[in-house]
């Protein structure tokens, strides 16, 4: 019924049967036959005959009111399933802060590329602010960063919060007093990230609020490596929560601990892009996928289906 209905909106638009013909490029006989077809399937006359002149019934103008929006719904329809084509073959440039790259950045590249296979998905890393830039210059499509920017030339879509919580070597020796309080950290030996992330000064921030000082033994640039060197070392460690994962701690033989002022060191992981109005179709598409992808998820990994 869709192309009768599209037949017959042009008929009404040309007010002739004639003009009609030529627009669509049919003979007379063919479109009087798509226009009876049309009102068989009805039931009803849409239109009236007045001398050479066509006049709708009112039938035919809420058939004609129909048709049009029909036809721009259709149109919509075609336009969505080329923009989601369109992303299943395009390459999406993500920058992301050493901290997301290795806390967030795995599930979503993983979650996108189930839902789009073909998806040539791109990584440039860096600090928050080297990302911002990357992204404010068109040089990255989006970001994901492990805090609230506020920039007037971007958008900043909170995706989850994340808090930190201490990690260590199951029976370690900190243990034997209880269940271990901010108090304990003082003096632990620790294995923490290297300077300059966000994790890093908020350890650091979190370290000085409470006149805490560690016994750094070693600073790395990664955290899977910190998790390794934990029983090595006899060593603590602070991470992100969003990071862990129950077979991560159980291969590595560790614990972990709340402790209220940490879950109190909560940071917003969010997207950034710039004014979507400058972004292709695709690009759009994929920052409203993501953005629902963690609204269902509830967090920071990927168990929820993306799309």
């Amino acid at each position: 019924m869709l192309e009768e209905l599209n037949v017959f909106a042009i008929v009404v638009e040309q007010s002739s049967m004639n003009k009609a013909s030529a627009t669509l490029n049919l003979s007379q006989p063919a479109l009087s036959r798509k226009i009876a077809k049309l009102e068989q399937e009805l039931g009803a006359l849409l239109f009236r005959r007045i001398g050479k002149r066509l006049e709708l019934t009112r039938i035919g103008q809420l058939t004609y009111e129909y048709a049009v929006e029909a036809r721009q719904q259709h149109l919509r329809y075609l336009k969505m399933v080329a923009d989601y084509k369109s992303a299943g073959r395009s390459s999406l440039t993500i920058g992301a802060s050493l901290t997301t790259l290795q806390t967030t950045l795995p599930d979503l590249i993983q979650a996108l590329t189930k839902r789009s296979p073909e998806l040539d998905i791109k990584a440039i890393t860096g600090k928050t602010h080297e990302i911002v830039t990357l992204v404010r210059d068109h040089k990255a499509d989006l970001g994901i960063v492990a805090s609230r920017i506020d920039d007037p030339s971007l958008h900043c879509v909170p995706l989850f919060d994340d808090h930190l919580v201490l990690v260590l070597p199951r029976n370690h020796f900190v243990m034997d007093k209880g269940v271990p309080v901010i108090g304990d950290l003082d003096g632990m030996p620790m294995i923490l990230f290297s300077k300059g992330t966000w994790y890093r000064i908020l350890t650091d921030e979190l370290f000085d609020n409470y006149q805490l000082l560690p016994d750094v033994r070693m600073e790395i640039d990664s955290f899977e490596a910190i998790l390794r060197l934990l029983h090595t070392c006899r060593a603590g460690t602070l991470l992100p929560k969003s990071y862990l994962r129950p077979e991560m701690i159980a291969d590595n033989d560790l614990t972990v601990i709340p402790i209220r002022e940490l879950v109190e060191s909560k940071r917003t992981t969010s997207l950034i892009h710039a004014d979507t109005d400058s972004l292709s179709p695709a690009v759009r598409l994929w920052i409203d996928e993501i953005a629902t992808h963690y609204k269902r998820g509830g967090g920071g990994g990927a168990d929820a289906p993306l799309g």
